[in-house]
């Protein structure tokens, strides 16, 4: 019965919800700068009785909100970033709301709003059921930069969770066995001396020459790198006018591997080209760590227990004027692109419900490392952590694309959210009551890490890229 009023809870309070999802979509914010997204979930959570802990990690972006006492402790994991030049209003065609404007084409909006409902729903069981431990809600900055979870996670926030759930907006309810890339991202500043490009091009050392020398030298380092591995870059400084030769130039560079080992011997490598770089050019080098993250380490446990929940949660149902909608939007996609996506679906058997299924998989894809990486990675080293996504969008729509912002603005965004918000409210509730299962997750845990000790990748002195003067306001 206690299940059956965790739905009931979250139904009933399902409207204030789906609209602090639509407030925080349709107010984007980019990694760091969070502000309205922060000061409207702390709002929410305070209202319903949780304890506030804000500017986490030296973030004023971060917060931690709490319920209970006691053990376990079980966190449930909140992002709320948006991404730059992805705004777009609910259209199944381009329409920007705001020209080169920030939107939420991951679906952030939707993960954080999801988070905060589950943990207020288990919340009310604690209280009325007077049941031991404590829930916490995390609200974790700058995900779409890989870093925000990786200065709390080096502030020790994490460490005395028990356990943590979270989930992500996708195009189908699926469980996926598999980890991320442990990812490096590193700025390169080269420092040379001006001249005259015409006059006296003999007088300038040039800092953008080193900068090109380093990207080729990055280019052959390719041919012998593990398989897995990923190396890109970009240009963020590459001089002013083309008659001055230029003395400052950057590169941006992300390197990604199968774990943290493999990403720290990259970079080691392209530390040694960019020296070269500087030799060769007879300009000087620095360079900066701006995030380290971890690969994401599954919990299969954590995931059984998610799916195991679609019985209790309900249905996911969608109408045919969303089902309409999906199927126009879709018309945007590469045919190529799509037929993919569809295939990849009905080899889970999920092929057959069209743009929008609403039956649940699980993927357990053997020695299999996905090609992104994500700062969730480091709270996966520290403690077990479970994760879903559910159908927020279209088969075939990518994040990070015009077509994920409008779906995740969309009312089949909302039910999605609403569905994961059942699934990671009733999963808590069994690791509230169930001892065993918490158990096993623990065990699987100390077995994938091999109880190596969780060291962080970003670097002591490295602090997050804010502004003193960002500072968000929380009631006392």
């Amino acid at each position: 019965m206690s299940k059956k009023h965790i739905v009931e809870w979250i139904e009933r309070n399902q409207t204030s919800f789906d609209d602090l999802a639509d407030q925080i979509w349709a107010q984007p914010e980019l990694a760091y700068e969070e502000r309205f997204a922060t000061e409207s979930q702390i709002g929410v959570l305070q209202h319903a009785g949780f304890r506030i802990t804000g500017e986490v990690g030296g973030m004023p972006t971060a917060f931690i909100a709490e319920y209970g006492s006691g053990t376990p402790v079980i966190g449930i994991i909140g992002e709320y970033d948006a991404l730059p030049g992805l705004s777009q209003r609910v259209s199944a065609s381009p329409e920007p709301i705001v020209h080169n404007g920030a939107g939420h084409g991951c679906g952030h909006n939707l993960l954080g709003t999801a988070g905060v409902e589950a943990a207020i729903a288990i919340a009310d069981r604690l209280l009325t059921e007077g049941l031991p431990g404590t829930v916490r809600y995390y609200g974790c900055p700058a995900e779409e930069v890989l870093s925000g979870k990786t200065f709390m996670a080096r502030e020790g926030v994490f460490d005395d969770l028990d356990a943590a759930l979270t989930w992500h907006p996708g195009s189908s309810n699926l469980a996926v066995s598999a980890g991320t890339s442990a990812l490096t991202s590193v700025e390169f500043h080269f420092h040379g001396r001006t001249a005259h490009a015409g006059a006296a091009p003999h007088l300038g050392r040039s800092a953008l020459d080193a900068v090109e020398l380093m990207n080729v030298g990055a280019n052959y380092l390719r041919e012998h790198v593990p398989d897995g591995s990923r190396i890109h870059y970009t240009i963020t400084n590459g001089g002013i006018v083309p008659n001055i030769v230029p003395d400052q130039a950057s590169v941006w560079y992300f390197l990604r591997g199968a774990n943290r080992e493999h990403v720290d011997g990259l970079l080691e490598r392209l530390l040694n080209i960019a020296r070269g770089a500087a030799l060769m050019t007879e300009t000087t080098v620095t360079w900066e760590i701006k995030a380290g993250a971890y690969d994401f380490k599954p919990n299969e446990t954590l995931n059984d227990l998610l799916v195991q929940q679609w019985d209790e949660a309900g249905p996911l149902a969608f109408t045919e004027e969303e089902r309409t909608w999906a199927n126009t939007l879709t018309d945007s996609l590469d045919p190529a692109a799509l037929r993919q996506a569809q295939q990849q679906l009905e080899r889970l058997g999920l092929g057959e419900e069209g743009p929008l299924p609403t039956g649940f998989a699980r993927w357990k894809p053997v020695g299999v490392t996905l090609g992104g990486s994500t700062d969730l990675g480091d709270v996966s080293w520290i403690t077990p952590v479970g994760t879903v996504t559910t159908t927020c969008a279209p088969v075939g729509v990518q994040v990070h694309t015009w077509q994920a912002t409008a779906s995740f603005g969309s009312s089949i965004g909302r039910k999605g959210m609403q569905y994961a918000a059942k699934l990671i409210a009733l999963a808590a509730y069994d690791l509230f009551t169930n001892e065993e299962t918490l158990s096993r997750a623990k065990e699987e845990f100390r077995q994938a890490t091999h109880q190596r000790a969780y060291v962080p990748a970003i670097p002591s002195h490295v602090q997050p890229p804010i502004s003193r003067s960002d500072r968000v306001e929380v009631s006392r």
